[in-house]
């Protein structure tokens, strides 16, 4: 039987092939229910980060800047066909610590724009960024703004993950024109496998009663023995796996992202001359 997840590669397959991955060629026909899992916080942990990147299945891994672990992990998953993020680390309201790389609510135009600028640059071949905490930033709008007049000007989409209710940022992706999804589950805010399965059920229910769904995990050893023993039993349940990017091609006609030199690729010599 053809896995799902490579015949929706072939279905997308011009769309697929910008995201680095490399489907197999298989018939036509309807597309499958979809989910999309991005894999949060990679960078820290090099053990179940090399599980995750192992998976055959093409999920989407975010990564948090300037971890130990970081720049080696994200060759790898590149290597691997996996789609790498730059998980942002944005205020929240709890006042947690946001770690190297962060926007705090209390920097401006200038130190925020610059931040994320440098942050981008150090994760190897990003195609998108979604927030890690965020839920005091993505409330406002002022920096959300901020954030998008310099996503806009690479060829990157952005997931909001929705850690908040009231958030703004997807909107304002929007009104930028920035590639835009949300966040639809969390998987694992508990971390024992019988939460991890009702969530992993509700994530693939929604994507049979909505056509596709994204899941949010993170690189715990209960997530990663889940995802290593349940998504090979997918095809089976006939749902498809996709990247983010891919997911975003089925809600969209399979219309490409961006046009070929539409955006400025993301270079080292940008990240020390952040906009005025």
């Amino acid at each position: 039987m053809l896995r799902l997840s490579l015949l929706i590669g072939a279905l997308l397959a011009p769309i697929l092939a910008m995201a680095g991955t490399h489907p197999a060629s298989a018939s036509t026909g309807q597309v499958p229910p979809t989910i999309a899992i991005i894999i949060d916080d990679m960078g820290h942990n090099r053990h179940e980060g090399e599980r995750l990147i192992a998976l055959e299945q093409p999920i989407t891994l975010a990564f948090l800047p300037y971890r130990r672990f970081t720049t080696m992990l994200a060759k790898q998953a590149h290597r691997n066909n996996k789609e790498i993020m730059l998980h942002a680390p944005m205020a929240n309201t709890r006042n947690f610590d946001l770690g190297a790389g962060g926007l705090t609510s209390e920097m401006g135009r200038h130190d925020t724009i610059s931040t994320l600028r440098r942050a981008l640059q150090s994760i190897p071949h990003v195609r998108g960024v979604n927030n890690h905490m965020g839920s005091r930033l993505t409330q406002m709008m002022e920096p959300m703004e901020w954030v998008m007049s310099e996503l806009y000007r690479y060829p990157l989409y952005f997931v909001d993950s929705r850690t908040i209710a009231s958030s703004v940022a997807s909107d304002v992706a929007e009104a930028y024109q920035i590639p835009t999804l949300t966040r639809d589950v969390f998987l694992d805010h508990e971390q024992t496998e019988e939460f991890v399965d009702r969530q992993f059920q509700r994530l693939i229910q929604m994507a049979r009663q909505n056509g596709s769904a994204i899941g949010i995990g993170h690189p715990h050893k209960v997530t990663v023995d889940y995802l290593e023993k349940h998504l090979p039993q997918l095809d089976q349940q006939g749902i498809a796996v996709a990247t983010v990017s891919g997911l975003w091609a089925l809600r969209n006609n399979n219309r490409e992202m961006f046009a070929e030199g539409e955006k400025r690729a993301i270079a080292p010599a940008l990240a020390n001359n952040a906009s005025q």
